[in-house]
């Protein structure tokens, strides 16, 4: 009892992450340059299109977690997120078109037990949850703040999920809103709120990670084509992620494998 008490004060509070969050403001510097250089280094590789873009695609996201363990480093804290905690996960995510096409066709690219395992997932998931799913995104994400709530009451789990295990099934993969979102105070504030106010996001690094992955297709439009992507169409469709994998859930994009 007394080691978890112990534990339990080590702890950020808010006011003392709010503080840390103001440190990193003042004295850290995104490094936007590694964004640009992962692209370029892609570019110059003898592959295929498709396999340039699925390369930046993953390795501009590893960056975006890298950053988030510098600011980190910069300001001494450390999250409170463990495996198997998946509150965040019942938040509405969304991504645009681009993104979606660029995680379905990585998925493609698993091993095949993988792969028939998000397949059967998939199928589940929609069976179960279509009809709230329609409800749910049927209302425009951009037109209140009270969207994300009601989402998030609603208790509908990510596409990618697993509700068994409390994990998810494309985690290399997760788009940025699922990799920034951040607990630094003690878990439980995210078991009894529904949207704790002591959480932060580190969601301003899509700039980065979004600007570098334009360029890199910018590249690929006028030299070679951009392969799978509809360039620049896809860039500014965006959608729930549970709507853009419930369209090709029963297609050959996810079943064929």
């Amino acid at each position: 009892m007394e080691r978890e008490n112990e534990r339990m004060e080590t702890h950020l509070t808010f006011e003392e992450i709010q503080n840390k969050i103001e440190h990193i403001q003042r004295n850290y510097e995104i490094d936007e340059d590694k964004f640009y250089q992962i692209v370029e280094k892609w570019s110059d590789q003898d592959l295929e299109t498709e396999d340039k873009l699925l390369a930046s695609f993953s390795e501009l996201l590893e960056q975006v977690s890298y950053e988030i363990n510098r600011m980190e480093e910069t300001a001494e804290m450390k999250a409170t997120c463990r495996m198997g905690c998946a509150f965040c996960c019942y938040f509405p995510i969304i991504i645009n078109e681009m993104e979606a096409k660029l995680m379905k066709k990585a998925i493609e690219k698993f091993p095949t037990d993988r792969k028939l395992a998000i397949q059967s997932h998939l199928s589940a998931y929609y069976a179960t949850y279509g009809e709230k799913i329609k409800q749910l995104t049927s209302v425009d994400f951009e037109s209140s703040e009270a969207v994300k709530y009601n989402y998030r009451k609603s208790l509908l789990p990510c596409p990618m999920l697993n509700t068994e295990t409390n994990q998810c099934m494309a985690y290399e993969i997760r788009p940025i809103p699922c990799r920034t979102y951040m607990n630094y105070t003690d878990p439980k504030v995210c078991e009894e709120n529904l949207m704790p106010k002591e959480t932060i996001s580190f969601e301003f690094l899509y700039e980065q990670y979004m600007g570098a992955l334009n360029e890199f297709l910018q590249f690929l439009y006028e030299e070679e084509g951009t392969a799978f992507i509809e360039y620049p169409n896809d860039v500014y469709a965006h959608d729930y992620l549970a709507n853009w994998f419930q369209e090709d859930s029963n297609s050959a994009g996810l079943t064929e494998i």
